[in-house]
C-alpha cells in the first residue's frame, strides 16, 4: 500500500518546480492514485493548493514534519500514466516546468473550477388535477400539450410569448415539470452526409502500407489534390472497427470548418473539436467528452495532441510542414515530436501528410525514421494547374504600375465572365505596408515596438500588429515637417479596394487577421465562398493551404518574393511551401486551373521550383545548404531571448550571460555561440529584445546546464528581465 505521494503543486514559480513528498492519510490510502488532482497545505502558511500526483512511494526516508494530503479533488485521474511519462520527457526536452507541461494536457477550466454546464428542461405534466386548469393557464396548457417537447426556460418563454414570471408560475402550479440536464457548450450542428468515396490505386496503396502492423510512422508526400483527406478518413474507419480512437491535427483554425464538415458528415456528430477559439467552458466540455469515452475522433489544432484518449490508434498531422505546429509559449513543444513520443508511449500509428513536407520530416524519411509514401497525381485525375511567372520589373518597364499584371488582370476578367472563382494571395494584411516621408525617408513606427505601423483605410489610423497600438494618420512628417507623406506597399485591404474599382460587379471576400477576429468568422467566410456567394477570395496565409473549392480556376500570387529575404534560414523553404500550397487551390474540380505568380525575383530558383511543383529539386538544393551551413536537421539551435523595458539593464545582463556561456562552452568544439545581439524585431510592447543563439550538438544535459546558468544570472533581477529559451525555434526574429 502506498503511504506517500510525490506531487507537483499548482504554483507558477520556478522556485517550486519540483516534486514534493506528502503523506497519504489513512482515510485516503488506496484512493490517491497516479494522475489524481489533490489538495495539499503548502508553504509556511500552509496555504491550500491544488497538486497533481506524479509519483507514489511505499516508504519515505525523511518523515519528520511531513505534511498530509487533505483531499482528492475529482472522482477520476486527470492524467494517464503515459501522460506522466510524457510530462517528464517534455520537461527535460523543452526546458520548462512540470506545471507548464501539466497545463497543456488538462483544460484550463479544471483549475478554475469549471464544471459541466446544466440547464432546467421543462416538460408538460400529463396528469393534472382539474382545479389547476383555470385561466389564464388552461389555454397555454392545451397549447403545450399539442407541442409535447422539452424546452429550457428562455426557449419556452420565447416560443409561447410568456414572461419568465409566468413560466415560473406554470412550474409552481404543476403545469410544467423540470428536469436538470447536462448541456454541451459547443456546436450541436448537423452536417450533410459526406459519402465515402472509392479510393484510387494510389490512395488504396497508401492505406494498405499504413495498416501494415509492422510499421508505425509514415510521411505521405502527396501533391495538392491527391486525396490525402480521404486516406485519413479510411484509416479512421479502420480504427473505429478496431474500437480505437483517432486524433486529426490541422494547422489553421481556418481549415477547421472544412475538416469538421467532412468528418462529421462521414462519421456523425460525436467528434470532439478542439482549438484556440473555444471558451474555457467549451474546451472543458470537449476534453471531458474524450475523457469519458463519449467520442472516438478528435479534430483540432496542435493542443489536441494531448487529448486523453484511452486507446489511441492513430495520430494524423495534416499539412505537417506548418510552423504553427511549434508552440511559441512554454512549453515550447513541437507537435510532431510530441506525436513521435506518443506513438511510442501509446503504441499508435502516426501519419504526417503534406504536399510540401518540412525539410526535417523529409530528411527523417530519407534515413528511414519515417516510411515515405509518395503520390504524384491528383485523386480525380485532374491536371495540375498551369503556372505562369510574371516578372513585375517588365510590367513597370511597360508602364504598368497597377497591383495586377496584365496576365492576372485578364485572368480575373475571364474567370468572372465564366462565373468561375478566383483566389488572390498576399502574405500581408492591411491596406498599406508602411507609411513613409518621401523627402527625408522617415518611416512611421510604433512607439512601443520596433516595427512599422500598418495603414487601414477603414479607420484612418496606423496600427501596430504586434501590440495593437493605434496612431492617427499625420499628413505632415514629424521628422522634417514636409507634406510628402506616402503610403508604400500593398495589403489585402488595398487589393480588395482595387478589385472593387476595376471589377465593380465582382463579389469579394477577405480572409485575414482583421476579418477573422469573431468566433465564427472562419466558418462564415468558408461557407460563403464554398456556396459561390462570392467571386473573389482575397487573403493572407489562411487561404494558402488545405481549402478545397471546386469552382476556383485562377489563383493570383500578388508578391511571391516577400518572404525570400527574411533573416531566417527557413526563408526559402517557407516561400516554396507557400507558393506551392496556394497554387494547389486552383483547378481542383473538373475545370482547368491557372496560377499567376507575380514577382520581382523571377529568376530565383525557389520560385522556379515552386512554379514547376518540383519538390525533389528544391529539397536537394536546400538539404545541401543546410548541411554546409550546419543548420537543422544536422544540428540543433537553442535560442535565448531576454527582454526588458530597461534597455541598459537588458544589454548589461545579456552580455554578462554571454560571457558566462562562452567560458562554460569554450572546450566544447561541437557548439557555436552567436551574439548577444538585438533580435530581428528589437522591441515589442515597450520591451527591448536581445538574443543569444547556440548552434551545434546540444544534448539535453547541456541544454539543462545552459538554462540553469541563464536563470541563475538573472535571479536577482527576475522581475525586470524576461527570459525565453527555445529549442529549434520556428521563428528566428
Amino acid at each position: 500500500m502506498y503511504q506517500y505521494a510525490g506531487v507537483v503543486v499548482n504554483n507558477d514559480s520556478v522556485q517550486v518546480d519540483k516534486v514534493f513528498t506528502y503523506k497519504i492519510p489513512i482515510s485516503l490510502m488506496g484512493s490517491v492514485l497516479l494522475g489524481f488532482r489533490v489538495k495539499v497545505p503548502f508553504g509556511r502558511g500552509n496555504k491550500t493548493l491544488d497538486a497533481f500526483v506524479l509519483e507514489l512511494y511505499e516508504q519515505c526516508n525523511n518523515v519528520n514534519n511531513i505534511k498530509e494530503i487533505t483531499k482528492i479533488c475529482d472522482d477520476m485521474p486527470l492524467l494517464k500514466i503515459t501522460d506522466i511519462e510524457l510530462i517528464k520527457i517534455m520537461k527535460k526536452k523543452y526546458l520548462c516546468t512540470y506545471l507548464e507541461c501539466i497545463k497543456v494536457i488538462i483544460p484550463r477550466g479544471i483549475t478554475k473550477g469549471i464544471k459541466k454546464k446544466t440547464s432546467q428542461l421543462l416538460t408538460t405534466r400529463k396528469q393534472l388535477e382539474g382545479k389547476f386548469l383555470k385561466e389564464p393557464y388552461k389555454n397555454i396548457y392545451e397549447l403545450i400539450q399539442q407541442n409535447d417537447m422539452k424546452y429550457n426556460k428562455n426557449e419556452f418563454s420565447k416560443i409561447f410569448s410568456k414572461s419568465l414570471s409566468s413560466t415560473n408560475t406554470l412550474i409552481k402550479y404543476g403545469f410544467l415539470a423540470t428536469q436538470e440536464v447536462i448541456i454541451n457548450r459547443y456546436s450541436e450542428k448537423n452536417y450533410s452526409r459526406y459519402e465515402e468515396k472509392a479510393l484510387n490505386d494510389n490512395q488504396q496503396k497508401a492505406v494498405d502500407i499504413i495498416m501494415n502492423p509492422k510499421s508505425k510512422k509514415f510521411l505521405i508526400h502527396g501533391v495538392t489534390g491527391s486525396g490525402k483527406t480521404e486516406i485519413y478518413m479510411k484509416l479512421v474507419s479502420y480504427m473505429l472497427k478496431e474500437n480505437k480512437q483517432s486524433i486529426i491535427l490541422i494547422p489553421e483554425i481556418s481549415l477547421t470548418p472544412q475538416m469538421v464538415e467532412r468528418f462529421k458528415g462521414r462519421f456523425g456528430r460525436d467528434i470532439a473539436v478542439f482549438n484556440s477559439r473555444l471558451s474555457d467552458g467549451e474546451r472543458f466540455d470537449e476534453w471531458m467528452r474524450v475523457k469519458l469515452g463519449n467520442v472516438k475522433i478528435a479534430i483540432g489544432a496542435r493542443s489536441a495532441i494531448f487529448l486523453p484518449f484511452e486507446d489511441l490508434g492513430l495520430i494524423v498531422i495534416d499539412e505537417e510542414h506548418e510552423s504553427s505546429y511549434k508552440s511559441d509559449s512554454d512549453p515550447k513543444y513541437d507537435t510532431r515530436e510530441i506525436a513521435y513520443m506518443k506513438c511510442k508511449l501509446e503504441n499508435c500509428k502516426l501519419v504526417l501528410g503534406s504536399a510540401t513536407p518540412s525539410i526535417e520530416s523529409y530528411y527523417r524519411a530519407s534515413i528511414n525514421e519515417l516510411e515515405l509514401i509518395t503520390i504524384n497525381e491528383r485523386a480525380d485525375g485532374a491536371a495540375m494547374p498551369k503556372v505562369e511567372i510574371v516578372d513585375m520589373r517588365e510590367e513597370l518597364m511597360n508602364n504598368n504600375r497597377s497591383i495586377f499584371s496584365n496576365s492576372l488582370y485578364e485572368g480575373i476578367a475571364e474567370s468572372l465572365r465564366k462565373n468561375e472563382q478566383v483566389i488572390l494571395f498576399l502574405n500581408r494584411r492591411g491596406f498599406s505596408t508602411f507609411v513613409s516621408c518621401r523627402k527625408c525617408g522617415y518611416v512611421f513606427k510604433c512607439k512601443k515596438c520596433d516595427i512599422s505601423l500598418t495603414y487601414h483605410s477603414s479607420s484612418d489610423y496606423l496600427t501596430c500588429h504586434y501590440c495593437g497600438e493605434k496612431e492617427k494618420i499625420s499628413k505632415v512628417c514629424p521628422s522634417c515637417g514636409s507634406s510628402y507623406v506616402k503610403y508604400f506597399g500593398v495589403g489585402t485591404e488595398k487589393i480588395e479596394q482595387e478589385i472593387n474599382k476595376i471589377f465593380p460587379g465582382a463579389r469579394t471576400l477577405r480572409m485575414d487577421f482583421d476579418t477573422t477576429r469573431k468566433k465564427n468568422s472562419y466558418e462564415y467566410i468558408y461557407n460563403t465562398f464554398k456556396n459561390q456567394q462570392a467571386d473573389i477570395l482575397i487573403g493572407t496565409q489562411m487561404v494558402a493551404k488545405g481549402l478545397d473549392f471546386k469552382n476556383v480556376t485562377l489563383v493570383g500570387v500578388i508578391a511571391a518574393d516577400l518572404s525570400l529575404n527574411l533573416p531566417d534560414f527557413r526563408a526559402f523553404e517557407r516561400t516554396f511551401q507557400l507558393l506551392t500550397q496556394v497554387s494547389g487551390r486552383a483547378g481542383r474540380g473538373s475545370k482547368e486551373g491557372k496560377v499567376v505568380i507575380q514577382t520581382y525575383s523571377a529568376d530565383n530558383s525557389t520560385i522556379q521550383y515552386a512554379a514547376n511543383n518540383d519538390y525533389d529539386s528544391f529539397y536537394k538544393d536546400e538539404i545541401m545548404m543546410r548541411r554546409a551551413m550546419d543548420y537543422p536537421p544536422f544540428t540543433s539551435i537553442l535560442s535565448i531571448t531576454m527582454s526588458s523595458e530597461n534597455e541598459n539593464l537588458l544589454i548589461k545582463s545579456i552580455q554578462s550571460v554571454g560571457q558566462d556561456l562562452k567560458y562554460k562552452i569554450k572546450d566544447n568544439d561541437k557548439i557555436t555561440l552567436l551574439g548577444p545581439c538585438p533580435c530581428g524585431i528589437s522591441k515589442i510592447k515597450n520591451f527591448y529584445r536581445w538574443q543569444i543563439i547556440i548552434k551545434g550538438s546540444i544534448e539535453e544535459i547541456i541544454a539543462e546546464k545552459i538554462k540553469n546558468l541563464v536563470y541563475e544570472s538573472v535571479k536577482n533581477i527576475y522581475n525586470s528581465i524576461r527570459v525565453s529559451i527555445d529549442i529549434n525555434p520556428s521563428n528566428m526574429m
